[in-house]
């Protein structure tokens, strides 16, 4: 867990091998970035098992 910026870039990727969660945006080239300061946190959800990248406000 790691505590980032607004604005950050989380994840850079081709495709979307990780999906935006909760306070995160994604970029038109699928590039993952914090929209608030917090931390990061990893999950895998859902019956596809998506990987979805969140921020939690600290």
């Amino acid at each position: 867990e790691t505590v980032v910026s607004a604005g950050s870039i989380i994840v850079r990727q081709r495709g979307t091998k990780m999906h935006a969660g909760e306070n995160v945006g994604m970029g038109k080239d699928h590039t993952l970035f914090a929209k608030i300061e917090g931390k990061v946190t990893f999950a895998i959800k859902g019956a596809l098992k998506r990987h979805t990248v969140s921020i939690v406000a600290v």
